[in-house]
């Protein structure tokens, strides 16, 4: 996200913090000084480190797309006040000819939102002194119901404090003359028939529009954090309301992912849809009608990117880490006729740590720099790019690590999901080149009944020299109703298998290459009576333990340590021993038994009637479920590659999406 730089000049003659390691390398360690020059900027940890420039000036973001802790240990000379954006978990449409979801509630200081929503100065402190961050999620989308069982489930809220600032999640669109749950963040559009939307929170969001009640009925579209929701209208479905664009992760003259957010979802008609709103990629609404037009996505991207559409039966869902709000769903008698998900909320934290006057050697990702090395962090798909600087035959490192898969759900016990695939190397190439960079997602969780769990989706970086692809993460397995277990599914890391009593099914193979990208999940293991303990998914650094009746479920396998050039203590990982489903992470990886830094680490699985839950693997694997949903299965942690947790009907997580990192040096 961003191009930067390998020279810096800062007030008082000193360097910027995060080019600090840079400069005790290459001036001080090199020889010529004892002591590295001070930060003129605050030194802080947490979430993923974008550094890049706006003019002359010089920033470091913090971007939280999962929850996590940002740190103040010191403060510069440079202003101690931080700019924030927080956004939080889109809604999901409705059902039954459903209304587009309301966005997550919006709050920022940023310069690009307008007075008055824009938000006061917010002074930190150092101490050190630890700021929560925690990211919303989005609400599922129903299936099948009509009324008030048929609308969108609101996002949850997307805090940063203490203060603290808090925005609220999305309102879930109505279904059949229902209107979604409230309060919300911005309100879900009315289904349709008659009656308003859900009205939004002033100062965060818009309300979502109003039904159609005529023939040819009509759902309103979710309101957007900048522009309610349009009403319904034969034949059209109400387009979702507008969002905001934010250059606060990256500067606005380089296109990078995830720059607008929190637009509401389009709602669904008969024949023709509503829009997913313009920034935060609203999803579009469903047809609700066989055959009918899709709706169309929202621009979620600073580059025009159009939003996810609806299938012509369900809603498009809003997009991953932008607060977006999902697409009304089609009447329930359609296949696939479901409400769109809502997005994922996000938190991004920057503050200026000098002045910059060189431009880099390439664009794309969050970048930053540490120990010689500038570092491109993609977490979400981009393109990778060279400038006129690239130097003939660079030598790059890279890390490339596939979405992890999705626990398995059972009447007794599911299997954890297996880590995504990963691959790490050299090579070297020289530009001029521009080439894409794929992060795959992780597979779903079972929520609503049993079965396997899903399979992520492959990363991959398409060099010069030849495209890497590091695999999907293996589901885990699950049971039919009082049908045979399911075993664990093949991929980078294979999937852990189900057990239903005495009914035991194996684990799923990793992917052992060569070279090697994970290993094996384990198989279930119970007994009659309903003893039963799911095998853990693999990790990328080992096997799966192996389970036994009355004893914890499958361990999932351990994750691996990325190389040390990415090590940058300012995005060690934090929160992630937090016991809350899907509130850990925030930064590069997990703790593992060699220190932080690990990846792709195996869900563990689920239990029932004795023993234990199978905790999840280091690397971000989430822990198993157990029995009637307590505890609750973990999903992998975002950005991890890792399994999510298996668990009983109904409960399991979902894997962690993947990550690509590139380095060379600077």
């Amino acid at each position: 996200m961003g191009a930067r730089s390998s020279k810096i000049t800062s007030q008082n003659n000193r360097s910027d913090g995060h080019l600090l390691e840079y400069f005790r390398n290459t001036f001080v360690r090199g020889g010529g000084g004892t002591n590295p020059p001070p930060s003129p900027g605050l030194t802080a940890t947490g979430g993923v480190i974008s550094d890049y420039t706006e003019g002359s000036t010089v920033y470091r973001a913090h971007i939280f797309t999962s929850s996590g802790t940002f740190t103040v240990s010191a403060l510069g000379s440079l202003p101690s006040n931080v700019e924030y954006l927080v956004v939080a978990g889109g809604g999901a449409g409705g059902n039954h000819i459903g209304g587009g979801g309301g966005a997550g509630g919006l709050l920022s200081n940023h310069p690009n939102i307008p007075a008055p929503l824009r938000q006061s100065a917010f002074p930190v402190t150092a101490g050190p002194t630890s700021y929560t961050v925690t990211v919303g999620a989005g609400g599922a989308g129903r299936f099948g119901s009509a009324g008030a069982n048929g609308t969108g489930n609101g996002g949850t809220s997307s805090v940063f404090g203490p203060g603290p600032v808090t925005a609220t999640g999305g309102g879930g669109g109505g279904s059949q003359g229902v209107a979604g749950p409230s309060p919300a963040g911005s309100g879900g559009g009315m289904g349709h028939g008659p009656g308003t939307g859900t009205a939004g929170t002033p100062g965060q969001g818009n309300p979502g529009g109003s039904g159609f009640a005529p023939l040819n009925n009509a759902a309103g579209g979710g309101g957007g954090a900048s522009a309610a929701g349009d009403n319904g209208s034969s034949p059209q479905g109400g387009n979702g309301g507008a969002g905001f664009t934010v250059y606060i992760a990256s500067p606005p003259a380089q296109p990078a992912p995830q720059n607008s957010f929190a637009g509401g979802g389009g709602g669904s008609q008969g024949t023709g849809t509503g829009v997913g709103g313009s920034g935060g990629l609203g999803g579009g609404g469903g047809s609700s009608m066989q055959g009918g037009t899709a709706g169309s996505g929202g621009a979620g991207y600073s580059d025009g990117t159009a939003g996810t559409v609806g299938n012509g039966n369900s809603g498009g869902p809003g997009g991953y880490a932008t607060g977006g709000g999902g697409g009304g769903g089609a009447h329930p008698q359609n296949p696939g006729g479901q409400g769109g998900n809502g997005g994922s909320g996000i938190v991004v934290v920057r503050y200026q740590i000098g002045q910059l006057t060189a431009a880099a050697k390439a664009t794309g990702g969050a970048i930053s720099y540490y120990s010689g090395k500038t570092i491109h962090t993609f977490t979400s798909t981009g393109t990778f790019a060279s400038l006129p600087t690239w130097s003939a035959n660079t030598s790059v490192e890279y890390v490339v690590v596939a979405g992890g898969g999705g626990g398995g759900a059972s009447p007794g016990a599911g299997g954890g999901g297996g880590a995504g695939g990963y691959l790490t190397g050299t090579t070297p190439f020289s530009g001029p080149f521009s080439f894409a960079v794929n992060v795959g997602g992780g597979g779903a969780s079972v929520t609503t009944a049993i079965g396997r769990g899903n399979i992520g989706t492959n990363s991959s970086a398409v060099f010069p020299t030849g495209t890497i692809t590091s695999t999907y993460g293996g589901y885990g397995g699950g049971t039919t109703s009082n049908g045979p277990s399911d075993p664990g599914g093949p991929g980078g890391s294979g999937g852990g298998g189900s057990s239903y009593g005495s009914n035991n099914a194996p684990g799923g193979p990793g992917t052992a290459g060569p070279p090697r990208q994970g290993y094996d999940g384990s198989g279930g293991n119970g007994t009659s009576g309903v003893r039963s303990a799911g095998g853990g998914g693999g990790g990328a650094g080992g096997p799966a333990s192996t389970p036994g009746p009355g004893v914890p479920a499958g361990i999932g396998g351990v994750g691996v340590q990325v190389p040390s050039t990415f090590q940058n203590p300012a995005v060690a990982p934090s929160n992630t021993s937090d016991p809350s489903p899907n509130q850990r992470g925030g930064g590069l990886g997990t703790p593992g038994p060699g220190g932080s830094f690990y990846l792709a680490g195996g869900g563990g699985g689920g239990y029932v009637a004795s023993g234990s839950i199978g905790a999840g693997g280091s690397g971000g694997g989430g822990n198993g479920g157990g029995p009637g949903g307590s505890p609750t299965a973990q999903s992998g942690i975002q950005n991890t590659g890792s399994g999510g947790g298996g668990g009983e009907a109904g409960n399991s997580g979902s894997g962690g999406s993947g990550i690509v990192l590139i380095a060379y040096p600077s």
